[in-house]
């Protein structure tokens, strides 16, 4: 019979560490298990000291660069809204169609749902893709682009 024994996590961590900073780790708890000090109020000090540091480098970053990075999202045109409006009618066609005891293809519960909920999905994105069934083509009639504020279409 073998045993083996499992390792002790600490041990692991340190025999991974870099020895040079495995000795000044030592070196601290060692000085401070010999000052008879409070470890929790020194780990409180070392917490609050850490959190200065890291508050002072935030401050020192935020002066480099003039707030969050701002992100651009063009403005769908009205053929794009049109078209997605007749992709979600045409899953709600597909999904209705789709069999409703189909746990075989799709799986059971609610995991079956939502498979069959994306394949639905998909359908109708493809089917409007091409010329669809004209939901979105009557839409674009009924509502011309008309020119916002700027003067643009759109």
């Amino acid at each position: 019979m073998i045993v083996t024994p499992t390792s002790d996590l600490v041990l692991d961590v340190l025999d991974a560490a870099d020895p040079v900073a495995q000795r000044a780790a030592t070196a601290k708890l060692d000085a401070l298990k010999s000052s008879n000090t409070d470890f929790a109020a020194t780990m409180d000090a070392a917490s609050k000291a850490a959190d200065q540091s890291t508050a002072s480098v935030a401050e020192a970053q935020s002066g480099l660069v003039n707030g969050p990075p701002v992100q651009v999202i063009k403005k769908p045109g009205p053929d794009e809204v049109y078209r997605k409006f007749e992709a979600f009618i045409l899953q709600t066609f597909v999904e209705t169609m789709l069999p409703k005891e189909s746990e075989e293809v799709f799986g059971k519960g609610t995991a079956g749902g939502i498979w069959k909920s994306m394949l639905a999905e998909q359908l109708g994105a493809q089917l409007a893709k091409g010329k669809g069934i004209g939901i979105a083509k009557q839409l674009a009639a009924a509502h011309p682009a008309r020119p916002d504020a700027t003067g643009k279409a759109g």
